[in-house]
């Protein structure tokens, strides 16, 4: 170890020489020219990659470094992001005026060469291979070093030169530029804001990029796995149009899932994907910005890619396949009687627009398959690319707990005439293409939502006539086993998150989801969302979800007593806009009565335990906050004043006697008077009425804080203290004496201890946690 520490220190002071000043790396090591790093998993460099070099990336740097918001688009967890390198260009970019050219890892170009064309540039040297220029020539390599030669403060609040907010500048500096970064930023090395990497770390990184940064694919799937993507690929391939469409309906609501086979520990996940060639051959991507673009081949073939990148929290769809659930989707895609003459268009207009596209296939076939996997439906816009930042999310209340209408009460003949006769009114902003003007769409789309709720207001009349099938029966039941049927969405400011169950307090709202509000969320927030479109596809997208969420509150209210509906709601809108309570008032044409006999002057309550007692055998109780033993159990009932002061999300550790750890999550809920305000949320704020849940496990995929309590004593006095924070500085007190800041000097240690906790907790749906919403307090 010694040996290591003193080599390591000879090695920043020589590194600090080579960055320091110096511009002419073309003249000391040649001209730069992209270098073949990818070798075998079994050879000796791969081995090394994947046991020694792999591990310390995946647990030090993927957890900033690795989705769509990885600062300079610097993707470290796969070999092909690694390679890539940086870009100076954001892909969350709220002011562009046009759309901009996607940046897709394997999708929008083919090969390190391609990206360099496209503006990225390296993060290993690309310069002569040797291992003073692999050392001295790399951004990654002088990016560990600064850190190594700037520590941060130990345990302290940083100062402002670290800025951590979403919308930060990005210096994202070549080899060429790295001298002047070093000197503006002594603290802008790797990790940025956090400790650097342990001495033996640092010695794997430095030899493995001494040597040429040669990298390896995790394993290849095993035989079984090969045999289940066979049978799957000849079920989704076949020729018939009844297939072909079918398994184009599949696609368009599976392409963001994490697929994987039988075990619950899978060796591989996999990515539902379009190819030009058929099973058996090569895949050869089909590049496109949505899932239902022109492909422009004359035959699409559905694909299963072995996803070999880290699998991350914030991006993981874990999506089970066995033999089950293939008979399940023969029954409600191939078994019905119904007929496919061709196969539909995908220009935008009508391929944007799911009810256009697959009228043919029966609502009832289309509405099941969705509720199967609720959750991963919806877990597509909270862990897809729109679920980004405070603009995108504020049209969301912090917490609330979503239901489905039955199918079978639902998915009727009548209603499938009605959607069929209302088809254009339900065109999404998403045929617009990813270039629009907000305003005039936004208008566009208003008048054809009025126009499709008077069409469904009238239906629903009929339906419910007299208050008739408007009770809780009305619910999906998950047909006595199924959890998806019960769903809580919370909101987390700036991210977001979906779990099975009626999770916490009772909520504000609630939603209850039909077919088309669901397939329409699903087709304007994920399939049909562009993370590169421009900020008129952005805000109309945004503008439209709020019709969208009205309708889902509206349906919840349905089931309340009539005279109470409008008053319910307007406590819901307190302080609105005038244009939303005259959209409230044009609106307010469903005069049936609930079924419900109510016997308390709190019907929202009563309903409340109604849809709980109705849905009991399928509620998940994997997050239950009442089993929260004491002290803790008294977070779920804080003063507004403390909770005040909380971040969104915190991870509280409780080390146990036999040196196990138990964890929990504790969630502030940001109250608000009402949501439809785009750019004053903090106007509509209403702080008194915050709330807090605390639940066993982890919830969400940004940690804001991280506590650690090492004995029952601790458990105690953290209980006592947080409930009675009235000041930041009472906060920052607590913090020092529990709190894991980013500058703990044993932050990775515990982060470590963190990551082990939430794979015992998670199992399949562990994923590296994100840090770059890590607060600095």
């Amino acid at each position: 170890m010694k040996k290591i520490l003193i080599s390591t220190f000879v090695l920043i002071i020589l590194s600090g020489c080579a960055y320091l000043g110096n511009a002419h790396y073309n003249d000391l090591f040649g001209d730069e020219q992209t270098q073949q790093r990818i070798v075998p998993h079994d050879t000796g460099a791969g081995a090394e990659f994947l046991q020694e070099v792999k591990p310390v990336l995946d647990t030090r740097c993927v957890v900033c470094h690795g989705c769509y918001d990885a600062p300079c688009q610097l993707k470290l967890s796969s070999p092909e992001g690694i390679d890539r390198g940086l870009s100076k260009e954001l892909v969350y970019d709220g002011t562009r005026l046009l759309a901009t050219t996607p940046s897709r890892l394997l999708f929008d170009a083919t090969s390190t060469e391609q990206w360099r064309k496209k503006g990225f540039t390296p993060v290993l040297n690309e310069r002569d291979q040797n291992p003073e220029a692999n050392l001295a020539g790399g951004v990654l390599f002088n990016s560990l070093v600064l850190k190594q030669s700037a520590p941060l403060p130990e345990n302290e609040i940083l100062d402002d030169e670290f800025d951590f907010s979403l919308s930060r500048s990005q210096t994202c500096a070549t080899m060429g530029e790295f001298d002047r970064l070093a000197a503006e930023q002594p603290h802008g090395g790797m990790p940025y804001g956090l400790p650097g990497v342990s001495s033996q770390e640092f010695y794997h990184l430095q030899k493995w990029l001494k040597d040429g940064g040669k990298m390896a694919h995790i394993k290849p799937p095993t035989k079984a796995e090969l045999t289940n993507v066979k049978n799957w690929e000849a079920f989704l391939n076949q020729d018939s149009l009844k297939y072909q469409l079918a398994a184009r309906y599949i696609y368009e609501h599976w392409f963001l899932a994490h697929i994987y086979f039988g075990s619950d520990k899978p060796q591989s996940f996999f990515k539902l994907v379009r190819s030009s060639t058929p099973p058996g051959e090569e895949i050869k991507l089909i590049n496109t910005r949505r899932p239902y673009d022109d492909p422009k081949v004359s035959r699409v073939y559905y694909r299963l890619l072995q996803d070999r990148s880290t699998v991350l929290s914030k991006t993981h769809l874990p999506l089970k396949l066995d033999d089950a659930k293939l008979a399940r989707i023969y029954e409600q895609f191939i078994a019905p009687d119904y007929t496919v003459t061709k196969m539909p268009s995908y220009k935008s207009e009508a391929a944007s627009n799911p009810f256009k596209t697959f009228e043919v296939i029966p609502i009832n076939s289309k509405y099941q398959f969705m509720l199967d996997e609720a959750e991963l439906i919806i877990m597509g816009f909270i862990k897809g690319p729109v679920c980004r930042g405070q603009i995108a999310l504020n049209v969301i209340n912090d917490h609330f707990w979503v239901a489905f209408a039955d199918p079978e009460k639902v998915a009727t003949p009548a209603v499938e005439d009605m959607l069929l006769q209302h088809e254009e009114a339900l065109e999404l902003p998403a045929a617009e293409e990813s270039n629009a003007l907000p305003i005039s769409s936004w208008v566009k789309y208003s008048v054809r939502e009025k126009k499709y709720l008077q069409a469904k207001v009238e239906l629903a009349n009929e339906m419910f006539k007299n208050g008739e099938h408007l009770t809780t029966d009305l619910l999906w039941k998950g047909e006595g086993h199924n959890k998806n049927a019960a769903l809580t969405i919370f909101r987390h400011f700036d991210s977001a998150t979906v779990v099975k169950g009626f999770i916490g307090q009772e909520p504000k709202t609630m939603w209850v989801l039909d077919y088309a509000l669901f397939e329409r969320i699903h087709y304007l927030l994920v399939a049909g969302f562009d993370v590169y479109g421009n900020i008129g596809h952005q805000l109309v997208t945004r503008l439209y979800m709020d019709f969208l969420r009205l309708e889902g509150e509206q349906n919840f209210l349905a089931l309340l007593p009539e005279a109470k509906r409008h008053q319910i709601k307007k406590s819901w809108y307190r302080k609105s806009p005038p244009s939303l309570s005259k959209f409230f008032k044009n609106n307010r044409e469903f005069s049936q009565p609930s079924g419900i006999e109510y016997k308390t002057d709190d019907p929202q309550h009563e309903l409340y335990g109604l849809v709980k007692q109705t849905l009991a055998p399928v509620l998940s109780e994997h997050y239950d906050y009442t089993k929260v033993s004491s002290p803790l159990n008294a977070l779920n009932n804080m003063p507004a004043k403390a909770i005040n002061l909380l971040p969104q999300l915190s991870y509280i550790l409780v080390k146990q006697d036999d040196a196990s750890h138990k964890a929990y999550t504790l969630i502030h809920h940001n109250a608000h008077y009402n949501i439809s305000s785009l750019l004053n949320e903090d106007g509509q704020r209403a702080y008194d009425e915050d709330t807090a849940t605390l639940v066993p496990g982890f919830i969400g995929d940004y940690p804001a804080a991280i506590w650690y309590l090492n004995d029952q004593n601790e458990v105690g006095e953290f209980a006592q203290l947080l409930p009675m924070m009235q000041i930041e500085a009472d906060y920052a007190a607590i913090k020092v004496k529990f709190g894991i800041r980013r500058s703990h000097p044993e932050f990775w240690k515990y982060s470590d201890i963190m990551h082990q906790v939430a794979k015992e907790y998670r199992g399949v749906e562990f994923g590296m946690f994100d840090y770059n919403r890590l607060e600095n307090r």
